[in-house]
């Protein structure tokens, strides 16, 4: 997967000094862990670079999300992570205003009432459909 880009103001905040992000981060994937064996996480800066072993693309997908969509983030880098060749078909979507996840899958499935597979997709980044924010970055599944 690489580097993947955030918007470094907004998101989820976890950490109030760099010297606690590693850990705090790396306890906020492991939660809800979308399936990433051996995690470790480090920060230097703003960049948050993982590393372990993915169970699938999907995971470390999301795993990089939950990294890069914390306060205080401006890039995630997973060239460290071990992981199985993606099989599904898959863009990066950044939230704008007024965006709903209903308008996101009108754009992309040509019906808002497939919303519910955009969150599927994210449920370990977005815990409420109703409650996403801007410059919040989620995975679209393509067809």
């Amino acid at each position: 997967m690489g580097m993947l880009n955030f918007a470094k103001n907004i998101g989820k905040k976890l950490f109030s000094n760099v010297a606690e992000a590693s850990e705090n981060i790396k306890s906020y994937i492991n939660k809800d862990n979308p399936g990433i064996n051996n995690l470790e996480v480090t920060v230097e800066d703003d960049v948050v670079s993982i590393s372990g072993d993915a169970e699938s693309a999907a995971a470390l997908e999301k795993a990089v999300l939950m990294a890069g969509n914390v306060k205080g983030v401006s890039e995630v880098r997973s060239d460290a992570v071990t992981a199985p060749a993606a099989t599904e078909k898959v863009e990066y979507y950044e939230i704008v205003l007024g965006d709903t996840l209903s308008a996101v899958a009108k754009k992309y499935y040509g019906k808002s009432s497939a919303y519910m597979r955009i969150f599927e997709a994210n449920r370990e980044v977005i815990k409420d459909p109703d409650k996403i924010y801007v410059g919040q970055k989620l995975r679209i599944l393509l067809d």
